[in-house]
């Protein structure tokens, strides 16, 4: 096994998670500090018109220079609440993600993948905390204006496709752009299909296509709109072992070609295997981190998640030897 570094928690959360006003995050073993970000969307507002969006989506969402984390989350919590009984989804969970990298969240099942990915997204609504995608504070907007947010800087790619089976590969593609009103960018189109090879496939409809066909048909769909964050929940879940592999593939190639930002949650240590970093949630909470991560770093740390905060490095990256006292073999 690589190099462990492990950081011990403060009473009973993680270093990771304790401060309220700064992401703390460790990369091969050094510490950085990132003030939050944050904007005041203003007073919120009902039944923009359509010129008002325009201004909204080129001004508020996009004004400004690009935050170095694409999307963060501080102080996260989500409580289900089922007669008397809490369930802590999320227990304070604050974590930054990079932009242009492959993330993976990991971990047991019920340790709340899931629904960080979907608070992440915009697509649930946490109790308390905030998410910030860039410097766009999601728990400030209305209902209409989160709409609109995530039609117009979100990506999701579902387990299941969710294609349209009466449009084609084409009209499937192009269908959130065309719903939001806006012209298709032609250079970016055919730049997304060549990185997907799907040229060939534009009149087919999806009851033509194979499994690993439909889920870049998928891909496309989310990547059009130029999104500031790709999320897929369980992507490959529902693939068999060659469709996986290409799916991944191709979205490694969307973050290495297109620059993209990409957020996963997966059950599939191979899975994680594509990725840049793997972060590690157990009983809500975040506890580590895999940086560069292997199949087989992955399943050991799986199977060790003890509440420490962990960072993992394979051996001879990053350059940062482990303390003596932390190294496993």
């Amino acid at each position: 096994m690589g190099d462990l570094l492990i950081e011990r928690p403060r009473g009973d959360r993680p270093t990771f998670v304790r401060a309220a006003r700064s992401v703390r995050i460790l990369t091969g073993g050094r510490v950085s500090r990132r003030s939050r970000h944050g904007s005041d969307d203003g007073p919120q507002r009902r039944g923009p018109t359509r010129a008002e969006s325009r201004r909204e989506r080129s001004s508020e969402y996009r004004e400004g220079p690009l935050p170095v984390d694409a999307v963060q989350a501080i102080g996260l919590t989500k409580v289900y609440r089922r007669g008397r009984q809490e369930m802590h989804a999320l227990d304070g969970v604050t974590v930054s993600i990079q932009r242009g990298r492959f993330t993976a969240i990991m971990g047991p099942s019920g340790s709340g993948k899931s629904t960080l990915l979907h608070c992440l997204a915009g697509l649930d609504t946490p109790t308390s905390g905030q998410v910030l995608l860039g410097a766009t504070d999601l728990t400030r907007l209305s209902e209409g204006r989160l709409t609109r947010l995530r039609r117009d800087r979100v990506g999701v790619i579902f387990q299941s496709y969710n294609l349209l089976p009466q449009l084609t590969v084409r009209q499937n593609i192009m269908l959130p752009v065309e719903v939001a009103g806006r012209q298709v960018d032609h250079t970016w189109f055919d730049t997304v299909l060549g990185v997907l090879d799907l040229g060939d496939l534009l009149r087919q409809r999806p009851e033509q296509l194979s499994g690993g066909q439909q889920q870049r048909v998928a891909v496309a769909r989310a990547l059009l709109p130029r999104p500031d964050v790709v999320f897929a929940d369980e992507p490959t879940g529902a693939l068999d072992g060659p469709t996986a592999r290409e799916m991944l593939r191709f979205l490694r190639a969307s973050v290495e070609h297109l620059g993209q930002t990409v957020v996963m949650v997966t059950h599939d240590p191979l899975a994680a295997e594509h990725t840049d970093r793997v972060l590690l949630l157990n009983e809500g909470r975040v506890v580590g981190q895999i940086l560069d991560p292997t199949a087989h770093l992955v399943l050991d740390v799986l199977a060790d998640l003890n509440g420490a905060l962990v960072t993992v490095a394979a051996p001879g990256r990053h350059g940062v030897p482990a303390p003596r006292s932390a190294r496993h073999a």
